[in-house]
């Protein structure tokens, strides 16, 4: 069996680094991770984005060590993916020239939400019952 506690923070680190490379991954597949036209680096907003989502990443590389103790940022990551891919998934499904995302980042952010979710409640489970 595994040790539930090493799986997340394996995602953790996983999805750390991820969003740490969101930047290199819209040079790669512009259209599956970039919401712009042009050189990524040509968008403020794009460029907005990619800050807090390295931001983001460095805080779940930190969180990785130790999980339990930030489990509201683990919360926060969940939540916010799954915000995230519903409105960008409604305004790529609108736009015939974004509909890259709907097989880029929509699933990528709701598989973030999943697999951690999925973790955080079997962890939180295993604590009850050892309670």
């Amino acid at each position: 069996m595994f040790d539930r506690d090493r799986l997340l923070s394996a995602a953790l680190i996983v999805f750390g680094v991820t969003f740490c490379l969101l930047y290199p991954m819209s040079m790669v597949w512009p259209s599956g991770w970039a919401w712009h036209e042009g050189a990524p680096a040509s968008n403020d907003y794009f460029m907005m984005i990619v800050g807090i989502y390295a931001t983001l990443g460095i805080f779940l590389l930190r969180a990785a060590r130790r999980p339990a103790a930030h489990a509201s940022l683990i919360w926060f990551t969940i939540w916010s993916s799954v915000v995230h891919a519903a409105i960008m998934g409604v305004q790529a499904w609108g736009q015939p020239m974004q509909h890259g995302h709907l097989i880029g980042d929509v699933p990528a952010l709701l598989l973030v939400a999943i697999v951690l979710g999925g973790l955080m409640i079997r962890n939180r489970a295993r604590v009850t019952a050892a309670t």
